[in-house]
């Protein structure tokens, strides 16, 4: 999830979501700017705009694609208000979309749907907890509230082992400039966390490597991916830096990967996003069209399960897009965006 403007910080004080002051200020670019590029250049054909600026939040930020069970295609916008939908699905061959849900409170950055109970679960990034639903928004649930280790958590992305446990980037620490973010581990019944890692710099994508023998983890404000082995209970035995991102003012963002393996970092402030292999050489960069204006962010990407078909979340001023792509390998379920 990206980091907010302070006009937007404002009115989601206003409307009860004052705690998203840990996403910042800085501002951003388009696609075509930034360093020289490495490795392929893939350019990102428009799809259909989603959203547009919200009048009470001054912005619109488009995040967690996931595909569900039936193809469908959900993202939510994290600064949606009330009465404008935060969870939408998206019929990408109709280019249609229609509202799942909407509330009062929720700040939501992220969208994963269980391999256990079929259900979508939602990070709630303002509020600390992870709320469920089904497909069609109904029946909604908390799955998860409180504090781990004695601290409120800022879920930002999601994702699940097989057995249907969830891992949590917490970016505890944003607001405060502080390396204290961490990875928590929720088991399938809400009820037990586990911190498995701490220290972060605003912790922010996370998912699993494509062995589900690992956790591929950024930190937004150290521009860095870290890897973290993990053994048959999902406890961290071994923790390093894998790869260093020359994003120059851009920093990063989500993270999904393919079949193959391969990592896709989505930026804040550019619209755009970088493709590593598992051994960190930069393969290729997604980039929007040239003379594209008034998008400022790729935050996310979904890879169609069984296709090469890639679905990335773009926004800026001029309001929330889907742009696609042909990714280098087929999706699997760790290349829905968390």
């Amino acid at each position: 999830m990206r980091r907010l403007p302070i006009r937007t910080l404002a009115a989601l004080a206003a409307t009860g979501a004052l705690t998203l002051t840990g996403c910042g200020t800085q501002t951003a670019g388009t696609g075509t700017e930034g360093p020289a590029d490495q490795g392929r250049t893939i350019t990102a054909k428009k799809v259909m705009r989603l959203t547009t600026t919200h009048r009470e939040t001054g912005m619109t930020l488009l995040e967690g694609p996931t595909f569900g069970g039936d193809g469908g295609l959900f993202v939510v916008d994290v600064t949606a208000p009330a009465g404008e939908p935060k969870v939408l699905r998206v019929d990408v061959a109709r280019k249609t979309s229609r509202a799942v849900h909407t509330d009062a409170r929720g700040a939501y950055t992220s969208a994963q749907f269980s391999p256990y109970d079929g259900r979508l679960y939602l990070s709630d990034y303002a509020h600390g907890e992870i709320v469920s639903m089904t497909p069609d928004g109904g029946d909604v649930r908390t799955f998860f509230s409180g504090e781990v280790d004695g601290a409120r958590m800022n879920p930002d992305d999601i994702a699940f082992d097989r057995d249907g446990n969830l891992y949590v980037s917490d970016s505890r620490g944003l607001s405060e400039g502080e390396a204290r973010g961490r990875v928590v581990r929720i088991d399938r019944a809400g009820e037990r966390t586990d911190v498995l890692a701490d220290g972060l710099a605003a912790t922010n994508g996370i998912s699993f490597d494509r062995s589900y023998q690992g956790l591929w983890i950024s930190e937004l404000t150290e521009n860095r991916i870290s890897h973290l082995a993990l053994d048959a209970d999902g406890r961290v035995t071994a923790r390093h830096t894998a790869i260093r991102v020359d994003g120059g003012l851009a920093q990063t963002d989500s993270i999904a990967v393919d079949a193959d393996g391969n990592l896709y970092q989505g930026l804040h402030g550019r619209a755009a996003m970088i493709v590593y292999d598992q051994y960190g050489e930069r393969l290729a960069t997604v980039r929007l069209p040239a003379r594209t204006e008034g998008l400022e962010s790729a935050t996310n990407v979904a890879i169609a399960p069984g296709t090469r078909t890639a679905y990335m979340t773009v926004s800026g001023p001029a309001g929330g897009y889907l742009y696609t792509f042909d990714a280098l390998a087929e999706g699997v379920r760790q290349s829905n965006g968390g």
